[in-house]
């Protein structure tokens, strides 16, 4: 039998001290923990950073190095600083040696990268070793050439490879979200079906109980099955929430691909062992011809410019939509005259913040707000050309009248200069597969003391 403990679902997030400690006592083999996703967009994997405070994740993996030394196992994280890049691996090392340093213990360390030269990609798109994903775009030579940064998604073969080492911490770049939680298990042999299966309702931490915020859980695997037991007094795990977190990103509830095949759970069985713990048996892995890893890459996209006004007027607020839609189409009279550009040259988003922020056209609910907010985004080529259309966006919100026939109106501006520019935004330009000859090929290890 194999124990993972699973703190919570990323590092940053924060975990119950007391049900850690909780874990701790029951002898884990191995402590993981995921350091983040593409869930919070392009822009961390397109500048190399974590989202994370560096204060918070340093305080947090401090904790579990701790735990992890009380327990005498292993801590394992994948994608480290969020997007899983060198720069932000090499930033979880320092944050590593500096709590080492701390506490004054040493340690074994193991680090995955999983970064990705472009050449090297191009080549092997050229040799025919790129696929396409469903809903991915077209790539050529010089899309990968101008990615900023390009990850591959380790699987439990690179995470096993590490483990394998004797490493006290293993710092992973980017690897699947289930990849630190199954590898150890299928390298004890352990059911691989189960030990994949065990790993996705894990991932998140306590998401797969009825207390989602509560964050730790204990996953045992075994020859036939696993068993999810939450540990935060209160937390339960029930069939329904088991099985339900097949559904969490995932566009199959049967299916899950990864590294080297895909695991389905069309035959699994959920069974309450008692008020807090679920087993479940049945599940199945089914290894795959080829290797293949997902790609995942973002490059700019633009530079962009933010302008902001807040609308008080009831009449102004009622007719809120009209009122913008007037001013997108004068703007882009003015934009085209003045600088010359057309509409496919940038784009000018005008959104009510407050009444459809979220879903913007595609909201149905209707608002009753006194007060909205509206939000202009211009993305261009370069910064400067952005914060000119911004600028000359500006008397629009400030002053433009819903009739020719009345006083002119004036609104306010929450910032001065009202001009607020972002830089660089980028974009996801990736979402293919490569096929390796050997899962190690696209990942270097390499094991350092500290």
């Amino acid at each position: 039998m194999t124990r993972i403990l699973i703190p919570s679902g990323a590092l940053g997030l924060g975990y119950d001290r007391a049900a850690l400690a909780r874990g701790v006592a029951m002898q884990p083999d191995l402590i993981a923990i995921d350091g983040g996703s593409t869930d919070s967009g392009p822009s961390y994997l397109g500048r190399g950073v974590s989202k994370y405070a560096r204060s918070s994740t340093k305080l947090e993996w401090k904790g579990l190095i701790e735990a992890a030394q009380a327990a005498g196992c292993p801590l394992a994280i994948g994608t480290a600083g969020t997007c899983g890049a060198d720069a932000t691996v090499d930033w979880l090392v320092e944050i590593t040696r500096e709590c080492l340093g701390e506490l004054g213990v040493t340690a074994k360390i193991a680090v995955i990268k999983s970064q990705q030269d472009a050449g090297v990609v191009t080549e092997a798109m050229a040799d025919g070793k790129v696929t396409p994903l469903p809903g991915a775009p077209d790539i050529d030579a010089g899309v990968i050439e101008s990615c900023t940064h390009i990850v591959a998604l380790a699987g439990a073969e690179q995470m096993a490879a590490a483990i394998a080492t004797g490493a006290d911490i293993i710092i992973a770049g980017r690897t699947t979200d289930t990849a630190t939680i199954a590898a150890l298990p299928i390298a004890r042999g352990d059911h691989a079906g189960a030990a994949w299966h065990g790993a996705k309702i894990g991932e998140c931490g306590a998401l797969c109980s009825t207390d989602p915020q509560s964050g730790v859980i204990m996953i045992e695997f075994d020859a036939a099955g696993f068993t999810v037991h939450p540990l935060a007094d209160g937390a339960r795990a029930t069939p329904r929430t088991v099985l339900a977190h097949m559904l969490y990103e995932n566009s199959d509830p049967y299916l899950l691909h990864e590294p080297g095949g895909h695991l389905d759970v069309t035959g699994a069985r959920y069974e309450a062992l008692d008020e807090t713990k679920v087993r479940v048996e049945g599940s199945e892995w089914v290894p795959s011809e080829r290797y293949n890893v997902k790609l995942e890459g973002a490059r700019v996209a633009g530079y962009q410019t933010l302008i902001m006004a807040t609308l008080r007027d009831p009449r102004y607020v009622e007719n809120a939509r009209a009122w913008i839609d007037d001013i997108r189409t004068q703007h882009a009279a003015k934009v085209a005259d003045r600088m010359g550009l057309s509409e496919g040259d940038y784009t000018c988003e005008l959104r009510l913040i407050g009444a459809e922020a979220t879903l913007g056209d595609l909201e149905t609910q209707e608002s009753h707000a006194p007060e909205l907010g509206v939000l202009c985004v211009v993305t261009a080529n370069d910064q400067a050309a952005a914060n000119e259309i911004a600028k000359l966006m500006n008397p629009y919100l400030l002053h433009h009248a819903l009739t020719r026939d009345e006083e002119m109106p004036t609104f306010a501006f929450p910032f001065s200069p009202a001009e607020v520019d972002r830089g660089a935004i980028h974009g996801f330009c990736l979402h293919h597969v490569m096929e390796l000859n050997d899962p190690m090929d696209a990942f270097q290890l390499e094991v350092i003391n500290a």
